[in-house]
């Protein structure tokens, strides 16, 4: 049985009523789902060595062996089709197609040993996305909506946005106060049409006519407040308010705006949905959003996989290597953890169709930044990228290193549906091998 280390910072368990989370849903004709719009950034805390992440997520199922974790000795029918390069790190190898993230692995975090045994796509997913195993009796919410939760929103920022939609299902509120979840982009920043959803007036709306709209509703919510429980409207009429001052705020609006960066460091991270995505992860992060998830792929290889890997690992290989030396260049990449995961691997051998199947019994993740060692692989997987040799990490380890990393408890208790409490992560440790 594993033992919480000193660092895992148990702390006291807060229990938190339902009355005391925020009231309030997505936002009529603005599509805005913001935090609590009365949290003070100038909180109490205790030091951290991060303030945001970047989760990338490779939808279906990347292939660890074609990504980080590659087996030059296996057999061909395990090794299959490509080579692998050498990195900045001494023996640290990857995929042949990862030139560029060859050159910044000296910057990174290799965890090749994550596991977990859901081997269905919705069920890995979740257990990657919230730390949790999925449960028939409660939906949990995703590392992003209790960021949100906890942290709250920053220099007049979403807290929380996914890039261009929901990563997954999962990637909501849970039983949290759906205050918490995403805002979404609504599109691929990539495309020429791009236009980030609801962030400014509709089509016919001037300034004035939207001011009579809000002067309208401050009316209606007076005429509820006089015969109806003051709590929600209250609450509401906060989010009203800070919906309101995100479309009101030059600094929101500029910082979906990728066309605001050069063409050289959009050439730099690549002109498709991987460059544009993480490109604009980066300038939402300076912007002050706390949690960027962003999705790229599909990588349900089960046949064809090599062809695929081929089509789809480059773009992905220039964007990220850009990602990790642009935060590196301007100071970000300290305070800034970059996650890239996928809900499993996929099979040590090579099927009939030239794919790999679902594989969760081992695969890998990788992570930067954010107070982390750089230039170190933790974990290791057998001869044959079966099984954990050593160092097996869990979903609920990744989690309990992630808000250890940005100040938030793990251990701490939120209060469920049905006054029931539950711990943020259940069962997690901090990786320590990847603390710096």
């Amino acid at each position: 049985m594993k033992t919480r280390p000193p660092f895992s910072c148990p702390g006291p368990r807060t229990r938190f009523g339902r009355r005391g989370f925020l009231q309030a849903g997505a936002l009529a004709g603005l599509g805005l789902t913001l935090g609590d719009a009365l949290r003070s950034d100038a909180r109490a805390a205790s030091p951290h060595p991060c303030d945001s992440v970047i989760q990338i997520y490779l939808p279906g199922g990347i292939a660890h062996q074609e990504l980080v974790d590659p087996k030059p000795a296996a057999p061909a029918e395990y090794r299959g089709e490509m080579d692998s390069i050498e990195t900045s790190v001494a023996g640290l190898r990857v995929n042949e197609l990862m030139v560029d993230t060859a050159k910044v692995v000296d910057r990174l975090a290799v965890i090749r040993s994550m596991t977990h045994t859901e081997a269905a796509h919705e069920r890995g997913t979740h257990n990657m996305i919230t730390g949790y195993r999925p449960s028939p009796a409660i939906i949990y919410p995703s590392m992003g909506s209790l960021v949100s939760h906890e942290l709250g929103p920053r220099n007049e920022m979403p807290p929380y946005v996914c890039v261009p939609n929901l990563t997954s299902p999962y990637s909501g509120s849970g039983y949290l106060s759906s205050a918490f979840g995403p805002f979404t982009l609504g599109g691929d920043p990539a495309r020429r049409s791009f236009k980030v959803r609801d962030l400014s007036l509709p089509e016919g709306v001037d300034a004035a006519r939207f001011n009579r709209r809000k002067k309208t509703l401050a009316l209606v919510d007076r005429n509820f407040k006089q015969t109806e429980d003051s709590d929600g409207i209250t609450a509401m009429d906060a989010f009203y308010e800070r919906a309101y001052s995100v479309l009101a705020s030059p600094t929101a609006v500029a910082a979906f705006n990728i066309r605001a960066e050069s063409d050289a460091v959009r050439d730099e991270y690549g002109r498709n949905s991987a460059g544009a995505g993480m490109l604009m992860a980066r300038r939402l992060i300076e912007a002050g959003v706390r949690f960027v998830s962003m999705s790229y792929g599909s990588w349900d290889t089960h046949t064809y996989h090599f062809r695929t890997t081929l089509r789809q690992l480059p773009p992905f290989d220039q964007a990220f290597a850009a990602l990790i030396r642009d935060l590196d260049d301007r100071g970000m990449l300290e305070r800034t953890m970059v996650i890239v995961c996928s809900e499993f691997g996929r099979t040590p051998m090579v099927n009939a169709g030239a794919g790999r199947d679902h594989w969760p019994r081992v695969f890998s993740t990788i992570l930067a930044g954010g107070g982390l060692q750089r230039g170190v692989v933790y974990g290791e997987s057998d001869a044959i990228a079966a099984e954990p040799r050593r160092d097996a990490v869990s979903p609920e380890d990744l989690a309990c290193t992630v808000y250890r990393q940005l100040g938030i408890t793990p251990t701490k208790e939120l209060m469920a549906p049905g006054n029931r409490p539950l711990e943020i992560v259940e069962g997690g440790t901090p990786i320590a091998g990847v603390l710096a």
